[in-house]
């Protein structure tokens, strides 16, 4: 009889579309993920994976095996969460998807207080930048901008609106001209934010008096992490563009001067949001711990 733990690596592996990501999230070693499958499938007498040196794919009988166990498993695993509760104390794991941004300014520090209070509730945080479909990578939360929260979700704010800011270092402005329009940093070094979701930078939005633009600024540099970005600046390679609370604690000490301020655009504040047939008791509390502050926003 084949056993579930065998359908679920293969399941993670077909997911993961590699053997190493998968041992990582199962916590075992490649070379025993990789063994766990083959015998699977010795057993069954199928070739489920082709592998390459680059990449791992479904064969056609491991594609038809992997639509047919993967959300029966999903299943499985929620209501063996479920069952967790039974013992009288709140179990199961819990994963979340939110930007750097989120996750260091909200996420981990409303979970650092949370956490000694429910030891059997496992809680696997991922940050990442690109847009994430929760539910096809099989989180349980999500924590994104209000825009862009798909609209069959339940959502929840988190924090304010959020405010962008132009900055760049005293040093950088004793050798360049501030800009006294978003049109003007065409003729500054501006520092770029790579987005991982289509590969371009991310854009530099300005509104004013029921007026916005895109600014069409370009640079040295460009990083795929905001803190490196913000880092650059600090160093005087050149303008940032960000998020007025990861900036501010500089701009008061004076190692950064935030220009454009009339310009400043505001975005819908965080909100995290999960699918309804998700929610279970340990999600519940995780969720309650992360919107504990929504009175104050």
């Amino acid at each position: 009889m084949t056993r579930f733990d065998d359908l679920a690596a293969f399941a993670s592996v077909v997911r993961e579309g590699s053997f190493t990501r998968a041992a990582a999230q199962l916590g075992v070693s490649q070379p025993a993920l990789s063994q766990t499958v083959r015998a699977l499938e010795r057993r069954l007498d199928l070739k489920l994976l082709n592998r390459t040196t680059r990449s791992v794919s479904p064969t056609e009988a491991g594609e038809r095996l992997y639509q047919t166990v993967g959300p029966r498993l999903a299943d499985i695993e929620a209501e063996l969460a479920v069952l967790g509760e039974l013992r009288g104390k709140p179990a199961g794991t819990v994963r979340i998807t939110a930007t750097e941004h989120a996750v260091r300014t909200l996420v981990w520090p409303r979970l650092l207080p949370w956490l000694p209070r429910y030891p059997d509730i496992k809680v696997e945080i991922s940050s990442d930048n690109r847009f994430t479909d929760i539910v096809a990578e099989r989180f349980d939360i999500g924590v994104r901008l209000g825009a862009d929260v798909a609209k069959d979700m339940i959502a929840m704010r988190m924090a304010p609106d959020m405010r962008m800011a132009v900055i760049g270092s005293p040093d950088y402005f004793a050798r360049h001209p501030r800009p006294h329009a978003p049109q003007d940093l065409t003729e500054h070094d501006c520092i770029g934010l790579r987005l991982p979701s289509h590969g371009g930078l991310l854009k530099w939005e300005f509104a004013r008096r029921g007026r916005s633009l895109n600014a069409h600024v370009s640079g040295r540099l460009a990083f795929n992490a905001s803190d490196l970005v913000i880092a650059a600046a600090l160093a005087g390679h050149g303008l940032a563009w960000a998020p007025v609370d990861t900036v501010d604690g500089h701009i008061v000490a004076g190692r950064l001067v935030s220009v454009l301020d009339d310009w400043a655009a505001t975005f819908p504040g965080y909100h995290l949001y999960y699918a309804s047939r998700s929610a279970s008791p340990a999600l519940a509390l995780v969720v309650d711990a992360l919107r504990r502050d929504q009175e104050s926003v």
